[in-house]
Parts: C-alpha cells; structure tokens; sequence
C-alpha cells in the first residue's frame, strides 16, 4: 500500500491536472477512487489534503469548465465525498456545491422555452458541415460591431439616396439601428472587457472594501517612532510621521495614513512600497489572476524538467 506521503503527493498533481480541461474528468476520477481506498483511514492532515482538492474541483467548476460533463463528474464526487466526510464545516461547504452543481445541471437539462425553440432550428453549416447541436450565440462584441457597420451603411445610403421618401425611409432604418446599439451598450462594454481579459493582463480593480475594512489600525508611540526613525515618512503623502498618528497596516506589514491609503489602493490596489497585491471583490478577474498563477508554476515545472534533462548528458 501507498505511503500517506505518496498519496499526498498523487493529490498535488491531482490539483493541478484539475486545472486542464482535457483532465479534468480522469483527475476527477482517480479522486473518487483515491477516496475510496484511502480516506477511511487517512491521518488528519491528509484528510485536509483530500478536502483540498475536492474544494479545488468546486472552484473550478465555478469559474472555468462549465460544461455537463465537467458538472456531472463533480456531482458524483461530491455525493461521494458526502459519505466520508464527518466535519460539520467541511460538509456544510460540500452541501452547498452539491446543491449548485445538481441545480446547474437541472437548468440544462429543463432549457428556458426561448431556448428549446432555437434549439428545434437544427444544426447550422460550419466549415462546409451540417453540425448537430444549433448556431452558438454571436458573442455581444461581434453583435455591437455588426450594428455598427450596419449604422453607418444605412447612414451613408440616406446620403446618397435622391428621393425625399426613400431618404426617409433609410434615416429611419438607421435611426433604429442606431437605437438597438443605444440599448445594448452596456452588454458591449462587458463584452470588450472579456475580450481584452482573454487577450492580455486586465487592469487590476480596485482592493476590496472589506479587505480595506478590515486592515489593523496602529496607533504610533514614541517607541514605535523611536524604532522606525524619526525621518520616517507615509509612502504616499511622504509627510513625516508623528507620535500619535493613526496608520494603517498592509498585510506586507508597511504602514500608510488611512486617508491616504484608501484612494491609493481604489486606483492602484498594490503597496507603495513593494507592491504586494490585495484581493478584490471582482470575480473575473480573481479568476485570471488564478489561471496565471498556474500558467506560471507549469512553465517553471517545465523548465526545471528541462534542465534537469541537461543535467543527465553532462
């Protein structure tokens, strides 16, 4: 039988394959099976480890593979799992993902009636095929865009156009146009900010207020003063500190005037001084932030490996 150590380190590769789409159902699997033989009599802390990646399998379901077969593969795990775990938080936590991915399913299987209506239209022709499944939705920056070029067509023709009742009618053609661009300029937004997060890094959003919130308060003494120097200034108003002065402290443990961090990390969300990052409240982006983490611990894997590889033909 495996080591509780090889079993943790099966898990953290585990973790990671759950990050790839084309592995995610087969991680998934060995999970359930890992569960099986191993949890009933794991110590503590690898139970921790099992309850690690099972949550890994939830957040990624949230945020990134949201397709049936993703969902269902979570759904048996978690109803698994449910039957092994015995902390009341811990499943209280896979209640609720169980709960989401059955609902989540639910949905998909009982379509909306405007969507069982497009979906009776059939398959549609790609690349010279009939495909099964109907015409994926125009995402919403290719619909603003078609809108656009048909605005001004329609506005270049009531130019050119020589009759008073054909110019009217064509102004009022791009007049309509015009106004379903109006109406959905806000999905356009949104749809320009997801293109612009999937072509490069997005601008980071501002610090969450309840991370802000909840930053310590620090009160400086004469000792504090005496032990930080008595040049020393706020990073940002650059204003030389006083006994007495209130300042707020960074996870990184550099200390800023209130009044003067706040605005600071609305624009900037990262210390002055070292530039270390706080969580935001915008999923999205959180989300990326996640993808790159892992984009970057698979590129080091992958050089170390090579490198390793030089170091045998030495």
């Amino acid at each position: 039988m495996e080591s509780e150590d090889s079993v943790r380190l099966r898990l953290e590769e585990l973790h990671k394959d759950l990050g790839k789409k084309q592995r995610f159902e087969e991680a998934v699997s060995t999970i359930i099976s890992l569960l099986q033989d191993r949890y009933p009599t794991a110590s503590p802390s690898l139970r921790k480890s099992f309850y690690s990646v099972i949550c890994r399998v939830a957040t990624v379901l949230k945020t990134r593979f949201t397709a049936p077969g993703f969902w269902l593969s979570g759904l048996k795990l978690f109803q698994f799992s449910l039957t092994l775990l015995s902390d009341h938080s811990e499943r209280q936590h896979l209640e609720a993902c169980l709960a989401q991915a059955k609902e989540t399913l639910h949905q998909i299987d009982n379509p909306s009636p405007a969507s069982q209506s497009n979906s009776s239209n059939g398959g549609y022709l790609f690349e010279g095929h009939l495909t099964v499944d109907p015409e994926p939705p125009q995402p919403q920056w290719l619909v603003q865009s078609n809108l656009l070029t048909a605005a001004a067509a329609a506005l270049s023709n009531a130019e050119s156009s020589q009759g008073p009742a054909e110019n009217s009618n064509t102004s009022e053609n791009a007049a309509n146009i015009l106004q379903a661009l109006i109406e959905n300029l806000d999905n356009a937004v949104d749809g320009f900010m997801d293109l612009e997060m999937a072509s490069g890094p997005p601008r980071v959003p501002p610090a969450s207020k309840e991370v802000v919130a909840k930053l310590p308060v620090i009160t400086i003494t004469d000792e504090v003063l005496a032990k930080l120097g008595r040049d020393v200034q706020c990073a940002i108003c650059r204003e030389n500190l006083a006994v007495d002065d209130k300042m707020q402290e960074l996870p990184c443990k550099h200390t800023f005037h209130p009044p003067c961090l706040k605005p600071w990390l609305d624009e900037h969300n990262s210390c002055p001084i070292c530039r270390h990052e706080l969580p935001t409240d915008d999923h999205k982006y959180e989300s990326w932030k996640e993808r790159e983490k892992e984009a970057e611990e698979e590129r080091k894997g992958a050089a170390n490996a090579v490198r390793g590889g030089e170091y045998m033909y030495i």
